[in-house]
């Protein structure tokens, strides 16, 4: 083998995936088709729940130093208030795409992945005991073959791998056309509102750097090839027609376009292929939710992929990953519909725009978009009718024999996490026998209770088990833990008892 994983796609997507793979001990290659990073900016910013998956792994200041938290975020461009007792990082950060990859690389590179770029997938075949890459040549490069025992598409939403594995792609095409672009504004006003609406559309700018903007123009019932690059001069074109002028636009970095095309993989797994990020789901950039799920995808795929190759679970653990996170993304493109609906000029969305703002300034309308955007609500199907059930956990504070921590700082190593917080011999004793798989944490709880976003406030629990993605497997609330479903979590989730 060359490799056990091989990894299609250098993005977000796919770095995260690999640096997850590679805390768990697993070989793996990224394989990347562009010879060099392009610097496009492309997506703008981080959601509650990616920052605090990036803080599960002891990364994210390195991301907090770049980016800028943000005090609002949207639906559709109509504000939602965020609550600070629901994360330590209640707010969207705003962060370029390009900035993002730049500082996964580098983790990734620390971590020992190997990343081999001007390589594009051309051929996949599997077998009982693994997968054959085909990866063609460039001008730079030879054509070479990889073998591996798993393959995960992470190569965005034209994705080679999806289409070689034989996996459907159902959704709706696209009703309209945006445009983006990065440039220099010199004439735009200065008490410009960042979203503005017009007959045949809207049109924003947002301030990233001194003297440049982002751009975006959306024009409903117009959609464009999607084989046609894009240009300046469209851009530009289409400002015009939206806002009357250009504002002066000049000095383009990086134009591009999109629609509101919605589409989903039908499957995240055919055999020893797997698809993640975009390769799995593409849907209207409303909210800023694709790069945060995609990521979001890798963590939870991440472990699990890894205690397969290494021989501690069994292969149906990986069916658990389209089980958990197809419905994550079918509500997502449920929702950017939803928001490029209400985003549709004329008269009548105007008036559904009034009455769906005035329902948002009510709190459970706003917590429920919230927690929908920031993925914070999200809830797995695992055993158990705890609140905290198949939950992320919260990052509480917690007091240990070696001083002060926090939960989310107990998964710096991407391994399962037995937190103990009323020294219980019952939990310590049951789970004796996946000592080598799973961390045991006595700690004590700073609060009686915790925050849990779409739930509220819950008595803290006497002893919880967290997944290496930070969600929550079983949960003991009381004196007497259930140890019997506790094993049966365990042995779920991390593979059968070593010696029985």
């Amino acid at each position: 083998m060359d490799a056990d994983v091989v990894v299609a796609g250098a993005g977000p997507t796919g770095l995260m995936l690999a640096c997850e793979l590679r805390l768990a001990g697993v070989d793996v290659v990224v394989a990347e088709q562009l010879a060099e990073r392009t610097g496009e900016s492309r997506a703008g910013g981080m959601h509650s729940r990616t920052l605090e998956v990036l803080d599960q792994r002891g990364v994210l200041d390195r991301f907090l130093a770049v980016g800028e938290p943000q005090p609002v975020g949207h639906f559709s461009g109509l504000y939602l208030d965020f609550d600070e007792s629901e994360s330590r990082h209640p707010y969207p950060l705003m962060i370029l795409q390009s900035a993002i990859e730049r500082l996964l690389e580098e983790w990734a590179t620390e971590l020992g992945v190997r990343v081999r770029r001007s390589s594009e997938v051309s051929g996949v075949r599997q077998d009982e005991a693994g997968v054959t890459v085909e990866l063609g040549g460039t001008a730079r490069t030879a054509p070479a073959t990889l073998r591996a025992r798993y393959l995960v598409g992470c190569d965005g939403g034209r994705s080679t791998v999806r289409k070689l594995a034989g996996i459907d792609f159902p959704g709706t095409p696209a009703t309209m056309t945006a445009m983006i672009g990065d440039v220099e504004l010199p004439d735009l006003p200065e008490d410009y509102v960042w979203v503005r609406r017009s007959a045949g559309g809207d049109f924003s700018a947002i301030a990233f750097e001194p003297g440049w903007y982002r751009v975006i123009t959306s024009e409903y019932d117009r959609v464009a090839d999607r084989d046609e690059p894009p240009t300046f001069e469209q851009l530009r074109e289409s400002l015009v027609r939206l806002a009357g002028t250009d504002y002066g636009m000049r000095g383009p970095r990086w134009v591009s376009r999109f629609g509101d095309a919605a589409r989903q993989a039908d499957r995240y797994r055919e055999g020893r292929v797997l698809l993640a990020g975009d390769a799995a789901h593409i849907h209207f950039p409303a909210g800023g939710q694709g790069l945060n799920m995609g990521v979001q995808d890798a963590v939870n795929l991440g472990w699990k992929l890894a205690s397969v190759v290494r021989g501690r679970a069994p292969e149906s653990l990986l069916d658990s990953y389209h089980a958990e996170r197809h419905p994550v993304a079918e509500r997502v493109l449920h929702n950017t519909r939803a928001q490029a609906a209400l985003a549709r000029p004329g008269a009548q969305t105007d008036a559904l725009r009034d009455v769906f703002g005035s329902l948002i300034v009510f709190d459970d309308v706003n917590r429920y978009l919230r927690g929908m955007l920031t993925g914070l609500d999200i809830r797995y199907p695992v055993e158990g009718r705890h609140p905290l059930a198949g939950r992320r956990v919260p990052d509480a504070d917690l007091k240990t024999p070696d001083g002060a921590t926090r939960v989310h700082e107990l998964l710096h190593a991407a391994r399962p996490v037995l937190l103990d917080l009323r020294g219980s011999a019952e939990v310590a004793a049951a789970a004796g026998d996946w000592a080598d798989r799973v961390d045991l944490v006595e700690a004590r709880s700073e609060d009686d209770h915790w925050s849990v976003p779409a739930v509220g406030e819950i008595p803290a629990p006497a002893a919880l088990l967290v997944r290496p993605d930070g969600h929550v497997a079983w949960v003991a609330a009381g004196a007497a833990p259930d140890t019997t479903a506790l094993r049966a979590a365990l042995a779920t989730w991390f593979g059968p008892a070593p010696r029985g």
